[in-house]
């Protein structure tokens, strides 16, 4: 006689095979490199949370760690792991994400080109907002308001400048204060202008990133701006990451690079936000 248990299969109980994998349609790979991008952009993760977030066992995350960890990315922990260069990277000041250079210097000289003298202005972490930074040292009576530690120590020496900083967890990988605490510190501000960084932005997703603990200072900072500007070179349009922020309305205008598509620039234009080519 046949094992009944034989015809018992996870289909005929009406269960799913492999709900770890069903949940997201994540391979293993795919989700290696989302954990990667994680801790690029915080520097350093638990395995719970990551568990939570890609919905898999801590078993799973944790051989994904050991495996990025044996590829010279990462440093495994107890309870967790952090990016390998984050040390150093620290100690020297520098920020993480410095790829695409060229393209973040034009939209920062273009992006500081419309902040007029004695205005209110925020500014969020990352490369392409200290470019903008680094090209309002010519201003004259500006009211600077960020979370990034670097955009304070290059403009709160200059007596043109008043520069109020938010709370909050630092953040290696852009040498900045983030989460809840960071957020409340915009409570009752108004600004004139937000320059907002994002990773990634689509038409269908929105303004999406590789982590989530920012979420809350970006709405924060939306929320108390008049006009907001979304800053981003061209290869981060058309992409998606891991977390989202909201669609696409919540920015008045994008500063980007000509290699934006034509295509995507009259999208842009479609949906109400002015487009700036930084040349």
């Amino acid at each position: 006689m046949a094992d009944s248990k034989s015809s018992d299969t996870p289909a005929k109980r009406g269960r799913k095979p492999n709900a770890d994998a069903s949940r997201l349609n994540l391979l293993a790979e795919p989700r290696r490199m989302k954990i990667l991008e994680w801790l690029q952009e915080e520097g350093s993760a638990r395995v719970r949370d990551l568990s939570v977030a890609f919905a898999v066992s801590e078993a799973t995350i944790r051989q994904d760690l050991e495996r990025l960890d044996n590829d010279g990315y990462v440093v495994r922990e107890h309870g967790g792991a952090y990016l390998k260069s984050m040390p150093q990277q620290v100690q020297s000041m520098s920020l993480h994400h410095l790829t695409n250079m060229d393209a973040k210097k034009k939209i920062g000289r273009a992006a500081a080109a419309l902040v007029g003298n004695g205005e209110t202005i925020i500014l969020d972490s990352g490369s392409t907002t200290t470019e903008i930074a680094n090209n309002l040292l010519g201003h004259d009576s500006l009211n600077v308001i960020t979370n990034s530690i670097n955009i304070a120590l290059a403009l709160g020496a200059l007596p043109s400048m008043t520069v109020h900083m938010s709370g909050g967890l630092f953040k290696a990988p852009t040498l900045s204060l983030t989460g809840e605490k960071s957020g409340d510190f915009f409570e009752g501000i108004f600004a004139e202008k937000l320059f907002l960084a994002t990773a990634a932005v689509s038409f269908e997703a929105g303004l999406t990133f590789p982590a989530m603990a920012d979420l809350y200072v970006k709405r924060a900072m939306i929320k108390a701006a008049s006009k907001v500007y979304l800053v981003a070179d061209s290869t981060k349009i058309g992409r998606t990451s891991f977390s989202s922020l909201g669609p696409i309305d919540v920015i008045a205008g994008l500063i980007t690079d000509d290699g934006i598509t034509d295509v995507d620039r009259a999208e842009f234009e479609r949906r109400g936000i002015e487009v700036i080519v930084a040349k």
